[in-house]
């Protein structure tokens, strides 16, 4: 039997010192049937361990409706670690960040109801819950049970945002109770404050940063003054937001501070390792007094690329790893470049008009009182009668995106981001205003924000009322379209390509010509484009192809500049940070 502990100055493995050089890989960003290649690689660079959150709104999107298979089949990527001769670490939140969507949070856990990332006894309820169904997988595979897992982390970067012992001390003891073994973590920033805020004495504190790796690793060691020094999350790259640029960090750079680090004595946990895809609707937000929702790619200039090929900074890192651990003499190939073709896009048809579901009200009902997972609502509502024009004016933001028409022409947008807040109407009869949800704030205290329209707007100063709230569930919409149905009515259009290939392949789909919208390749739901940039293309990853005839579904919501599907051989994320 394996044994792993913490020791007076280091991580023992069997009672012998031994530094963790880990790399974070999400198995809920990638394809399964890519895990294997993306653990293999790690190991190739000289990884001895692989770190993941656990998403519970992937596991768990509505109350009760559990998933632990395919994607979320987190047991079966603990054993292709262990498979791998390779380490786990488990980070099971129950909050993330992760630039995920709600910060893992699933939306049934309303902000409303119950004070999030606290010891109130309705969110803890939720908790527990959450957590013994992930220690049922995790607690077997722990390292000294035969499996790969020698970590586990309590919550994610507390001290940035509360400091309630009470709820610390609580998943400690869910934790534990359900079987949990292993040494206990918590990861902050390294300040005073948010050390101390963050953690408990029983708990092994460690470190996120990129940057002055000395300095912080001396700031930890007065908060943690025995055992190892981590850093848990060393930020080797950044994430993208749309209409921003590509993030980068200098390859030098981080490797020299990696170097830092591990001469140092430190163990680490490289965020990331490889960052994968946001696919389908799983991005985050930000908002630090501006909304800015993230893109598809998380990519996050990591050592592998989004594709999972290995770029310069694999090699730098790989090097300094060599310095301080063995590195297997086996490197992974370059990556060769994907099919380049083009195919006709076709359109299909509107795909926004289905027929009102409900009875009006007088204030529209949000995605949370629809119990909406989906990206879209379509609010309707009659103008008064006699309508010559005026000004529609919200209070509460549109959260986070709206195409506002009268009487089915287009009349223009109100954006959360820019802070919108009103719009002038043209005479008409019918007022219908489509919102969407761009992801939701994954940091600090917007957690679990209602989204849509969140009141009932005024229009020259009087409220109006009968409102009709339509879902619209955009992937069950692709997949009418992916039957052959032809979509009838005014609005946004759909579209179809199909293309052939010789075999199943990674592909790149530049979506440079396009406005606004989703794509869907056989089905699999590729996730959110947007001119806004910077992001260009879209990664399809290979088990989502087939040798022969393959369908390509656009659901687009404002115009298509080029009838044209293009694949393209490479990733296209934008103009680089400076």
């Amino acid at each position: 039997m394996t044994t792993f502990s913490i020791g007076d100055t280091d991580f023992l493995r069997d009672g012998a010192p031994h530094r963790i050089i880990s790399g974070a890989l999400h198995y809920f960003r990638v394809h399964p049937d890519q895990w294997q290649d993306r653990i293999r690689k790690a190991r190739l660079m000289g990884l001895n361990t692989i770190e993941t959150y656990v998403a519970w709104n992937a596991h768990e999107p509505r109350r009760g409706e559990w998933d632990a298979t395919g994607w979320n089949d987190l047991g079966r990527f603990l054993d292709l670690i262990a498979a791998e001769g390779m380490d786990a670490i488990v980070r099971p939140g129950p909050y993330i960040c992760a630039e995920w969507h709600n910060g893992g949070l699933p939306t049934w856990v309303d902000a409303d109801e119950r004070t999030l990332r606290t010891s109130d006894p309705a969110y803890l309820a939720d908790v527990t819950g959450f957590l013994e169904r992930v220690y049922e997988i995790v607690a077997p595979r722990q390292i000294h049970h035969g499996g790969s897992v020698v970590l586990v982390q309590i919550e994610n970067e507390y001290g940035a945002y509360g400091s309630d012992k009470a709820y610390l001390e609580e998943l400690v003891r869910v934790t534990r109770a359900a079987g949990i073994e292993v040494p206990l973590t918590t990861v902050d920033q390294p300040t005073d404050r948010m050390l101390d805020d963050g953690s408990l004495s029983e708990l092994h504190k460690t470190g996120s940063f990129g940057s002055r790796s000395v300095e912080r690793l001396e700031t930890l060691r007065r908060h943690q003054r025995t055992g190892p020094l981590m850093c848990s999350e060393f930020w080797d790259g950044w994430f993208d937001w749309w209409g921003g640029v590509h993030h980068t960090t200098d390859v030098a750079a981080a490797a020299s501070e990696l170097d830092a680090l591990l001469a140092a004595g430190a163990s680490v946990n490289i965020y990331m390792f490889h960052g994968g895809t946001n696919f389908g609707l799983t991005n985050g937000a930000n908002h630090k007094g501006r909304y800015l929702p993230l893109v598809t790619s998380y990519d996050y200039d990591a050592p592998l690329d989004e594709a999972g090929n290995p770029t310069a900074k694999y090699f730098a890192l790989r090097d300094v790893i060599a310095k301080y651990a063995p590195v297997p003499d086996e490197v992974p190939p370059l990556a060769s470049p994907a099919p380049a073709f083009t195919a006709e896009l076709r359109p299909v048809g509107a795909w926004t008009d289905a027929a009102v579901t409900g009875t009006a009200s007088d204030a529209p009902a949000s995605f949370d009182d629809l119990d909406h997972l989906s990206a879209l609502v379509r609010y309707d509502a009659a103008l008064p009668e006699g309508f010559a024009g005026g000004i529609l004016r919200v209070d509460e933001e549109i959260r986070d995106l709206a195409w506002v028409t009268v009487d089915g022409r287009r009349v223009g947008t109100l954006s959360r981001t820019r802070h919108d807040r009103a719009i002038e109407l043209p005479a008409g009869q019918r007022l219908s205003i489509l919102v969407e949800d761009q992801g939701r704030v994954n940091y600090d205290h917007r957690l679990g924000e209602h989204k849509g329209m969140i009141a009932a707007p005024v229009l020259d100063g009087e409220a109006l009322g009968g409102w009709s709230s339509t879902p619209l569930d955009v992937a069950a919409i692709a997949g009418r379209v992916t039957e052959g149905t032809h979509l009838n009515g005014e609005g946004p259009l759909a579209y179809t390509a199909e293309f052939t290939l010789d075999a199943a392949s990674d592909l790149f789909l530049d979506t440079s010509a396009w406005s606004k919208g989703y794509a869907f390749v056989n089905g699999f739901f590729l996730g959110r484009y947007w001119r806004n940039g910077p992001q260009r293309t879209l990664f399809v990853p290979a088990p989502a192809t087939r040798a022969g005839q393959n369908r390509l579904v656009v659901l687009e919501l404002e115009n298509v500049l080029e009838p044209t599907a293009a694949f393209v051989a490479g990733a296209a994320l934008g103009d680089l940070s400076e």
